[in-house]
């Protein structure tokens, strides 16, 4: 499990950085090329500073600070991927674009529940 926490957490550092150097890179990844607009990749960057901020955070925590880096990361994905849930309802994002971000985000909020439970196994 800390090896697939450490790789997610890797994950966002890389995406993050990403996000901060080449956001038109990051918005043509997300399918949303048709859409890029400097409005966008201003909130490109903000989303960047925050998962290099989560990634940073608890790549560079001692291990018991870590479990509040887990469910603070967790909190984040969990509202990322209702968000992403809630456009794909509405149909106002491409559906592709918005299945993949879902889906990103769907799978670092199930790997922080799978560490929450496992860590309520160990107590």
């Amino acid at each position: 499990m800390e090896r697939a926490l450490d790789a997610a957490a890797g994950g966002r550092v890389a995406w993050g950085a990403l996000a901060l150097a080449a956001p038109g890179l990051n918005v043509k990844l997300a399918g949303m090329g048709d859409r890029d607009t400097p409005e966008l990749r201003y909130m490109i960057r903000v989303f960047g500073s925050r998962a290099l901020a989560l990634g940073l955070g608890y790549l560079l925590s001692e291990p018991a600070a870590r479990r509040r880096w887990r469910r603070l990361c967790l909190v984040v994905d969990v509202c990322d991927t209702a968000a992403g849930a809630v456009h794909l309802i509405r149909r106002d994002v491409p559906r592709g674009s918005a299945a993949g971000l879902v889906a990103i985000t769907g799978g670092y909020a199930a790997l922080g529940a799978l560490a929450l439970h496992a860590e309520a196994r160990e107590e």
